[in-house]
């Protein structure tokens, strides 16, 4: 585990209108594995879109579920799923997909 991440979690906030906005909060920094896992390319509303997905694996802690992401940069990874490795509560591997501009 040699890359730095940030665990964010979405926190709605007033937007002044009587509504609210989703703004992120990070919760904390871990180390972590990132491992490419697929990638797609389609057509989307106005142009081709794409779709890369990620396994990052990092030390077992609590309150990494969705809809929480993590951050490295400029770089986004909506958490999808968590997996316990082996189910011996050391490792969570997440199944991530990244958000392409």
């Amino acid at each position: 585990m040699r890359e730095r991440v940030a665990l964010e979690e979405p926190v709605a906030v007033a937007d002044g209108a009587g509504g609210s906005i989703v703004s992120w909060v990070e919760v904390a920094e871990v180390w972590a594995a990132i491992r490419p896992r697929a990638g797609s390319e389609g057509a989307e509303a106005g142009g081709i879109g794409g779709r890369v997905t990620h396994d990052i694996t990092i030390r077992i802690r609590e309150g990494i579920v969705a809809p929480r992401r993590f951050r490295m940069g400029a770089r986004i990874f909506d958490i999808k799923a968590v997996i316990d490795v082996e189910n011996a509560h050391r490792f969570l591997r997440c199944l991530v997909e990244e958000r392409l501009a």
